[in-house]
């Protein structure tokens, strides 16, 4: 498998689904989603939106069985009760009940992180701190840093867990980095490419052998921040391309 389709942070837009919907199929091999599927700038109160969005999402999941998912910090927000920018408690019930109708339909596929290929799909990227730090605080049992399957698996076990959900609310969790700015070191950034999002970007952004996708966020007036373009990622390769409109 090589060719991926990735759906950036979507926010309450459901129509980005339908955006995915009408790509040639035969683009691409697979679709992962990066995650923050609500919450958006003024829309707290958006009862209508929010259950519209979730209902897209599921009938996606549905539409596509092979899809990946990844969670947003937006997404564990409701699941842990960590209260973040835009997170809603009159929401809080339809968020939830969302995520489980999606984790009961989608299961190991809706993960903090996926690889494929030698590439790795996160929300926010997998940061050297994580591997070296946190996992190690998180568990007694020794994962070997060099394997990243080993990695990868405890990084989605954390969720499962209020103790791994307390190291997956960290500024330095797959859910939270910010690599964009080269502050922080992605891990074994020589040998993977990582795919994320959760930083607003206004095209595609290309940094330490990472892309960050999130284009379709916009200003607090609801004026785009990024070109909401999708984009077509060769996880062998490491290359990108726009797909088409």
């Amino acid at each position: 498998m090589s060719r991926i389709l990735v759906v950036g942070d979507v926010h309450l837009k459901p129509w980005i689904f339908d955006k995915a919907d009408k790509v040639d199929h035969a683009l691409y091999d697979n679709i992962v989603c990066l995650g923050d599927y609500v919450d958006d700038w003024g829309k707290e109160n958006d009862l209508d939106l929010y259950r519209e969005t979730l209902k897209r999402l599921e009938s996606f999941a549905k539409d596509h069985p092979g899809a990946l998912f990844c969670y947003g910090n937006h997404d564990i927000s409701y699941l842990y009760m960590f209260m973040e920018t835009g997170f809603s408690l009159h929401m809080m019930d339809t968020v939830q009940n969302g995520i489980e109708r999606l984790k009961a339909l989608t299961g190991e596929r809706l993960a903090v992180i996926h690889r494929i290929d030698d590439t790795l799909f996160s929300h926010a990227g997998l940061g050297r701190y994580f591997v070296d730090v946190l996992i190690p605080a998180y568990t007694d049992e020794f994962v070997d840093p060099l394997d990243i399957d080993a990695v990868i698996k405890t990084a989605n076990e954390m969720v499962e867990t209020p103790e791994g959900a307390d190291h997956l609310w960290n500024d330095a969790s797959p859910i939270w980095l910010r690599p964009q700015h080269g502050y922080n070191s992605l891990y074994k950034q020589d040998k993977y490419y990582q795919v994320i999002g959760h930083t607003p970007v206004e095209a595609p952004y290309e940094r330490d052998n990472s892309l960050s996708l999130d284009t379709f966020s916009t200003w607090s007036d609801g004026k785009p921040f990024g070109d909401a373009r999708l984009v077509i990622v060769d996880t062998i390769k490491h290359q990108w391309e726009y797909a088409p409109k």
